[in-house]
């Protein structure tokens, strides 16, 4: 009994130590988590936004609807389907939480999150999307704070304000007017089931991408609305029959780049939405014919595409079907991760060769588009082809986190446990929007300095008093003659690389492409292309991550090219300026492609067929000296048929000089152009003899190279092969009389 009460007591004690150490983990995560009331609400109607030209902005963002406007059954049926506890629960649905945490555990996932429509809020309102441990409890903890200050009744509407429908529709208002073309308030019950059928994934439910989903979907919810008690029988069967909106009510309007105004709004003037601030007139720096051709793209997929003026580092169009989601940025991190800091770093320069084989960097093992080469080639090349290996190598050499420190320095932050070698290839939880990827690229566009671009110039209190007016400071994140180089070997890219789709372009234009998915698919494709005095930014994808059937260089290339086109319709844009930190200058082809090193053409070389490539003028490579210092390996020496035989086996550019010393005595036996075999054949039996090889180019002595010392046997021993050595000397002096009539030549001859 004894020992039973001490394991109870032990297993107790286990139990609390457990309970302290989740709560005080809890409360570690969530301590500075605070519940911001101006997010929870959209903006309203005293705030005006302009365009450039002075036009107001007509935006899908319209006024959130009240719930007591909305029929009964709008509520319904999200509550049915997302929720159907909502109204019992504080904010935490424990017993659905149960069994979530029993499915992830036995299924070894993460999949279930058991979310109430108090969570959902959260999550879409003040967190992200990503699926980890510390951001649920930061969503169950605002939640619950949710749920002390607002009721049931507000909170579904907060909801129905906030939720993403698809096709940059957000709030239920914005929805109802994009599918059904009608106010919230005048809904019916098949309507209403279909918008919460499809905020789970709107990408996949939407009715004008996959009809036969949507419906069953609807169908679902109108079942579990007949299980709950909100519909009865003949109500049911009767939103069954109800048909599916085959195309947009209205076009989809300006609603992306608005949403990114409100962003903006919110940071700027925190009250803005709730009208405290009063009435505001915000003007942006949005181009209404640009954002119309942005508009127009048309991929079968959810986009992202916008036009930043790096002049003025403004976003000047941008159109979404998702908004702006943080993914994976593929391999357009490559020229902010990788080369811009390595050659700033002087540990490359575009004429670096690397090998790309396969490798393991302690169980990473990057593989190549097609599989790796096995061969070496250029940074330029490795770059401009976006060829993996080369690039997850050299951010081996410059490091993970030194690398990273760059991408801070352009507000690109990258977690800690994303620090790995695979982030070479964009490999992230979560990732970058594009627009901070846009800006990333107009660093480079701006010779090295980093701005984060906006959306709003100016905001007025309507009666014209300023109440803000944006300035603008830029960091130095890398030096002018590394981003002029970076973009040199982008408009190598664009010319015959992963973005030549561009090349038709009748101005240079520098282009990365990149390309991110699964064993299932692509999931993200890329183009981000720049100018001088702008950056264009084109994403494609699917928000719920379903694959597409698109590459950076095919579809995402396809439509930079075009925008490219419409943005410079009637001008060329201004070109690249010259950068005096940079030079052009050869280097020896001969050595990159026998050593795979880096020289500079020797000044004195001959003419030859050298590659040229770009340089920093205060880090070039050394500078060959093979022609006006030549110099060579020891040549092999060797003593056969009573002869000393010399192979040179170097540059047939050379001429040679060979010296033999013996006795004191020197005398040259050679000296002309490059021969592969000397032979001395005016040599005694049983002296021993040293020769000295001295290499020249057009009047340039090199350094002498001393051979080792050769002995000839005495005259009177006799080599075991001693009668295939006098056949041959019997054949020579034959041959040799037959043509000169003198033995006495042959012996005298100098080489063979």
């Amino acid at each position: 009994m004894k020992r039973a009460l001490t394991v109870a007591g032990v297993i107790l004690g286990l139990f609390c130590i457990m309970i302290l150490a989740v709560s005080l983990y809890y409360f570690g995560v969530t301590a500075n988590v605070r519940l911001e009331r101006n997010k929870l609400t959209m903006p309203t109607a005293c705030i005006r936004l302009y365009d450039a030209d002075g036009g107001e902005i007509p935006t899908a963002v319209t006024a959130g609807a009240a719930l007591e406007t909305l029929p009964a059954h709008v509520g319904q049926a999200f509550v049915a389907v997302e929720d159907k506890r909502f109204y019992v629960h504080g904010g935490i649905d424990a017993r659905r939480m149960l069994a979530a945490l029993w499915h992830n555990a036995t299924s070894f996932s993460f999949k279930e999150g058991a979310s109430t429509i108090s969570q959902q809020l959260i999550k879409n309102t003040h967190l992200s999307s990503e699926k980890t441990i510390e951001r649920k409890l930061k969503e169950i903890k605002l939640a619950r704070t949710l749920e002390k200050h607002y009721s049931k009744e507000e909170i579904l509407t907060l909801y129905l304000n906030s939720i993403y429908f698809g096709h940059s529709a957000f709030g239920i208002e914005n929805a109802a007017q994009f599918y059904f073309g009608k106010h919230a308030a005048q809904l019916d019950t098949a309507e209403s089931a279909m918008l919460a059928a499809i905020v789970r994934s709107p990408n996949r439910y939407s009715p004008f991408r996959d009809a036969e989903s949507c419906r069953a979907r609807r169908d679902l919810v109108l079942s579990l609305m007949k299980e709950q008690g909100y519909l009865g029988e003949a109500e049911y069967l009767a939103a069954l029959q109800e048909a599916l909106p085959s195309r947009p009510a209205v076009e989809e309007t300006h609603s992306a780049y608005a949403s990114r105004v409100w962003d903006e709004l919110a940071r700027l003037f925190p009250d803005a939405g709730s009208g405290e601030s009063g009435a505001l007139e915000v003007y942006t720096y949005l181009q209404p014919q640009l954002q119309e051709e942005l508009e127009k793209t048309n991929c079968g997929s959810d986009f992202c595409a916008l036009v930043r003026d790096n002049r003025e580092d403004s976003v000047i169009a941008l159109a979404a079907t998702a908004g702006l989601p943080k993914r994976s940025p593929a391999s357009t991190i490559k020229p902010l991760l990788v080369y811009a800091p390595a050659l700033e770093e002087n540990l490359i320069n575009p004429a670096t060769p690397v090998l790309d084989e396969r490798t393991d960097f302690g169980g990473y093992r990057p593989d190549d588009y097609g599989g790796a080469s096995g061969r070496y080639m250029s940074v330029r090349y490795a770059l401009s082809h976006s060829v993996n290996i080369p690039a997850v190598k050299i951010l081996n050499e410059l490091g993970v986190a030194h690398g990273a420190d760059y991408l801070a320095r352009m507000n690109l932050d990258v977690p800690d446990e994303d620090k790995t070698l695979a982030l070479a290839l964009g490999g992230m939880r979560e990732g970058f929007r594009l627009n901070e990827l846009a800006d990333g690229y107009a660093t480079l566009a701006d010779g090295g300095a980093y701005a984060p671009s906006a959306t709003i110039r100016r905001v007025t209190d309507g009666k014209g008093n300023v109440l803000y007016e944006r300035s603008v400071s830029h960091r130095r994140v890398f030096s002018e003659d590394v981003s002029w180089l970076v973009g040199d070997m982008l408009m190598t890219a664009s010319k015959e690389g992963t973005a030549r789709r561009l090349k038709s372009l009748p101005f240079p234009v520098c282009a990365k492409t990149g390309t991110a998915g699964t064993d299932a698919g692509n999931t993200d494709a890329y183009c981000i292309g720049y100018t001088k005095e702008h950056v264009i930014a084109v994403w494609m994808g699917n928000e719920d991550y379903t694959p597409v059937d698109a590459t950076g260089g095919g579809l995402p290339a396809n439509e930079a090219l075009r925008l490219f086109q419409a943005l410079y319709a009637k001008r060329k844009p201004e070109p690249f300026p010259a950068c005096d930190r940079v030079v052009r200058l050869h280097y020896d082809g001969e050595v990159y492609e026998k050593d795979h090193a880096v020289t500079l053409s020797d000044p004195a070389a001959p003419a030859l067929s050298d590659p040229l490539e770009y340089f920093r003028a205060d880090a070039t490579p050394p500078v060959s000296t093979r022609f006006s210092s030549p110099s060579i390996r020891t040549p092999e020496i060797s003593v056969q048929n009573g002869a000393v035989r010399i192979v040179l086996c170097q540059t047939k550019y050379y001429d040679y000089e060979i010296i033999r010393e013996n006795r004191g005595k020197k005398a040259t036996i050679y000296s002309g152009k490059y021969r592969e075999v000397i032979c001395d054949n005016s040599v005694r039996p049983g002296e021993s003899y040293v020769y000295t090889v001295l290499p020249k180019y057009a009047g340039h002595a090199g350094t002498p190279v001393v051979l080792p010392s050769v002995t000839l046997p005495p005259a009177h021993s006799v080599p075991d092969d001693w009668w295939h050595a006098q056949s041959s000397n019997f054949s020579s002096v034959a041959s040799a009389s037959a043509t000169s009539g003198s033995i006495s030549s042959l012996l005298s001859s100098s080489s063979m």
